[in-house]
């Protein structure tokens, strides 16, 4: 979680809300995918923390299937991100805020264990909720406040 930390910071600073994610090998922990939001910069509406970690990890490894794998997330996964852990056979998820405005895997929906599906990823919640949490909360008072981030 402290590296999906650090890359949430970076986001931040990008002007991106400041989610990151990291996928590594559960065994050995090796990384084999990490990112942070870059909706804004890529004017791309899939390009969540998660979801380009996932992508990336499945490249480095040659397979979509990351069973093995655990995905590290700074907050809750939407429902496009949810429905990826799955499509992806990931092994695990740990995530540290919840989202009470998207969450799919605690908050509003289940879908990373919902036993219709085809695949169940293992959940652990609120691993470094409060900093995660903190860190969202200071960002968006920011932008209410009228703070301008650098977008590049």
């Amino acid at each position: 979680m402290a590296r999906a930390l650090e890359l949430a910071d970076q986001a931040a600073r990008e002007g991106e809300v400041p989610v990151g994610a990291v996928v590594y090998r559960t065994a050995t922990g090796e990384a084999l995918g990490e990112a942070f939001n870059r909706r804004e910069r890529d004017a791309d509406p899939s390009a969540h923390a998660e979801f380009t970690a996932i992508l990336q990890a499945c490249r480095r490894i040659g397979d979509w299937r990351l069973n093995d794998c655990t995905c590290v997330v700074t907050l809750e996964p939407c429902p496009m991100c949810a429905g990826l852990l799955v499509n992806a056979r990931v092994g695990r998820l740990v995530y540290a805020a919840a989202d009470p405005k998207a969450g799919a895997v605690r908050t509003l929906f289940a879908l990373a264990d919902d036993r219709r599906l085809n695949h169940r990823v293992e959940v652990v919640p609120g691993v470094e909720a409060e900093r995660a949490g903190a860190l969202l909360r200071e960002f968006f008072r920011g932008l209410r406040a009228g703070r301008r981030f650098d977008r590049r």
